[in-house]
């Protein structure tokens, strides 16, 4: 008795191949680890319900010129003048905000600087983390302007 035997198709199946490359690109996505660009690490304030209210006397005011030149509560000053003229005003009052106000037309450079030497303050003889605020151009504008 003669077997009849099918013939060999010379046609490779692809229609799996689509699914085959989807799934292939999802594994890729989900394993793939993102990496995000770090910026500076910002302390963000607690939620508080009554913020307190602060004259513009009461806090002190560092002023960052286009050149690069530091003026603390309209006095210049150089950087490691800073934290020696802060410490009799944060001892008396520790909750006392300090107030980064660099000009538009300064240097990235010499406010990082400044809000460096301001964490450093612990480490030099104040005894509190300094609250620093840096306002926003449009801030700057609608209460100095």
């Amino acid at each position: 008795m003669k077997i009849k035997r099918d013939a060999a198709d010379d046609e490779i199946p692809t229609s799996s191949m689509a699914d085959i490359a989807f799934l292939l690109i999802i594994y890729f996505m989900v394993t793939t680890t993102f990496t995000a660009t770090r910026g500076l690490d910002f302390a963000l304030p607690e939620d508080d319900d009554s913020p307190p209210v602060v004259e513009k006397e009461d806090s002190v005011l560092i002023e960052i010129l286009p050149s690069g030149e530091y003026v603390v509560d309209q006095q210049p000053m150089q950087l490691s003048g800073i934290i020696d003229y802060l410490k009799p005003k944060l001892d008396a009052n520790p909750k006392k905000p300090v107030i980064i106000r660099p000009d538009p037309q300064s240097q990235y450079k010499s406010m990082v600087t400044v809000l460096d030497e301001l964490r450093q303050a612990t480490e030099k003889g104040i005894k509190e983390e300094i609250r620093i605020s840096i306002p926003t151009q449009r801030e700057i504008e609608s209460f100095w302007y």
